[in-house]
């Protein structure tokens, strides 16, 4: 779904792009998050290092922090993921993107 307000040029607009919607098994969510974040950490890494290019005194703090964030969401995640298993639960996953921008 999609709305985008124009006056003469583009203002706001904004875009939901739908990831993830659907019911999983414990052991399909957990595959599909673990996936999810990791290309996120990996998006993050690959910042770092783009940063830190020619560039030994670089502050990765923000890339750094972000990371460890991420891999502390993922182990979060699991656990999670780990009740609904234990209780024998299926596992329901939305994951809507929101893009925008504004002029």
């Amino acid at each position: 779904m999609s709305n985008t307000n124009t006056k003469n040029s583009v203002e706001k607009a904004t875009q939901e792009v739908n990831l993830v919607e659907g019911l999983f098994t414990p052991s399909e969510a957990n595959h599909l998050v673990n996936v999810l974040i990791e290309q996120k950490v990996n998006f993050h890494k690959l910042q770092k290092l783009r940063v830190c290019e020619g560039q030994e005194d670089a502050d990765i703090t923000y890339e750094n922090n972000r990371i460890e964030e991420l891999l502390n969401e993922k182990q979060i995640a699991k656990d999670y993921i780990s009740i609904a298993r234990k209780e024998g639960y299926n596992v329901v996953i939305n994951g809507t993107l929101n893009i925008s921008f504004i002029k």
